[in-house]
């Protein structure tokens, strides 16, 4: 773990994999809620945890540097489920990649249990960990200028739905219906760090808005 300063009241934590990331998160977010931690913002990413608005940012750092990051623990919300037609462009490509049939795909990726990482990219756009190693995907080789919204799509280790019509270069296995963002929503992100996720196949038009 190696912890940087950025700015006057703010940390960096570079930690070495997202899993530790997402260890580092829960445990921060802990501290914050039990009130020994004092921090505006917490904001996951990749392989790095932001803190912003520290009151005592060398107090903090020096906490953080003598810590030992617990396992991730499970999470208690409840699963956010998202209706999935395995229906994408790309899904015989990602077939193929793995070595099985089509409908083996569907069935492996509806099996697993996801969890939201970090949020980026767009507004409500969750990267969700889960599949296992083996099952990684590489990006297209060629970028695509268009993605629909609801697009259920794979890259690296992440699978992630597209909230809005966009550029993007991950691998499209299916689509939803499922509002991930709605600015009239509170919270407007249907996704947020830590959240447990599912999809569920389905064969028709999967169901509007939010569940």
């Amino acid at each position: 773990m190696r912890v940087l300063p950025v700015g006057e009241d703010s940390l960096l934590v570079e930690v070495s994999s997202d899993g530790e990331a997402q260890a580092l998160h829960a445990e921060l977010l802990r501290r914050r809620a039990e009130g020994v931690l004092a921090a505006r913002e917490i904001v996951p990413a990749a392989r790095t945890v932001l803190l912003d608005g520290l009151a005592d940012p060398a107090r903090v750092a020096a906490e953080l540097s003598a810590a030992q990051l617990p396992p991730v623990a499970p999470s208690v919300r409840e699963t956010v489920e998202i209706p999935v037609r395995y229906d994408g462009p790309d899904l015989a490509d990602v077939a193929a990649h793995w070595g099985v049939g089509v409908a083996e795909v569907a069935r492996l990726h509806a099996a697993a249990e996801f969890r939201v990482a970090f949020c980026g990219f767009a507004p409500g756009f969750g990267y969700l960990t889960g599949l296992p190693p083996h099952l990684d995907v590489p990006r297209r080789a060629t970028p695509r200028t268009s993605v629909p919204a609801g697009s259920v799509a794979m890259a690296g280790p992440y699978t992630g739905v597209y909230p809005r019509s966009s550029p993007g270069g991950w691998q499209l296995i299916g689509t939803t219906d499922l509002v991930l963002w709605d600015h009239a929503r509170v919270p407007a992100a249907l996704l947020s760090p830590g959240a447990r996720v599912r999809f569920v196949p389905v064969d028709g038009p999967a169901p509007a808005g939010a569940a």
